[in-house]
């Protein structure tokens, strides 16, 4: 499959520029050879969070789930749709709850992966939670996260969470939830490259289990679609949504390539 992309060009910087960054190259596009027999689309923690009328703390913490949730209903069906009529392979990275734990797909890949989550938990140490630590995280928990006054609201939100129906798995797609499991998938499907949809860019698909920063250690080339994604935003950045724009640079500079969604639709075959 021939597919456009972006990258991005971090050189040349000019030492006699008062900004030396501001001479790079920047974005550039390319022409990328997808093997679809050797590529996935991830849709990564698509959740159903129901709306800000339901879970009021969880909307006013989390910013981005309107933005999520448009993605979702606007992007995900087309995408979806044409990833399945081209034959690419669709695998669903989940967690915050338990709403996939009794699907086929999950049950799967979960026996797969027994040995590799074994060995993965056996070299997995954590440091003492001792009092120091206790008030470190007492502190955060007062003035940072999602505030006091919703976390009632979050918890809520996530024992209630489900697929959306626009991403809701089909009964022959993988569910993966953690790094071995992901991984274990691409090991048997000869998988080496991940394209990531999902929420949010610059959070869960980087950091979380199954997220680029795992997967790139492993050795797989990790993309995302641009349009099929949003970031976690601040005061800051949030109008400009330049969390998902550096987010976006990271992806195409230490990852894999940024996908514009029009091409990569275009490129897996017209509509039946």
């Amino acid at each position: 499959m021939h597919v456009p992309a972006w990258l991005y060009r971090q050189f040349d910087a000019d030492p006699s520029r008062d900004v030396p960054a501001e001479a790079y190259d920047g974005w550039t596009r390319v022409d990328v050879d997808l093997d679809l027999s050797r590529t996935a689309l991830v849709v990564m923690h698509a959740w159903d969070a129901g709306t800000p009328g339901n879970f009021p703390g969880w909307y006013r913490h989390v910013e981005y789930l309107p933005r999520a949730n448009r993605i979702v209903k606007d992007v995900f069906p087309g995408m979806l749709a044409a990833a399945r009529r081209s034959g690419l392979r669709v695998v669903h990275v989940v967690g915050g709850g338990n709403y996939y734990k009794h699907m086929h797909g999950y049950v799967k890949t979960r026996r797969l992966a027994w040995w590799r989550e074994l060995l993965a938990a056996l070299g997995q140490g954590r440091v003492q939670r001792d009092a120091s630590r206790k008030a470190l995280d007492e502190a955060r928990a007062s003035h940072a996260g999602g505030g006091t006054h919703n976390q009632a609201d979050i918890k809520r939100g996530f024992e209630r969470l489900d697929f959306p129906p626009e991403a809701r798995p089909l009964g022959t797609e993988a569910i993966a939830e953690n790094t071995p499991q992901l991984l274990a998938l691409c090991k048997k499907h000869r998988v080496n490259h991940l394209i990531y949809s999902g929420f949010a860019i610059n959070w869960c698909l980087l950091l979380s289990p199954g997220g680029m920063a795992d997967m790139s250690r492993h050795g797989v080339v990790c993309s995302a679609i641009r349009q099929a994604t949003t970031a976690v935003e601040n005061k800051e950045t949030a109008r400009g949504e330049l969390g998902k724009e550096n987010a976006m640079w990271r992806v195409a500079l230490a990852f894999g390539f940024v996908f514009d969604l029009d091409d990569l639709v275009a490129a897996m075959g017209p509509r039946e």
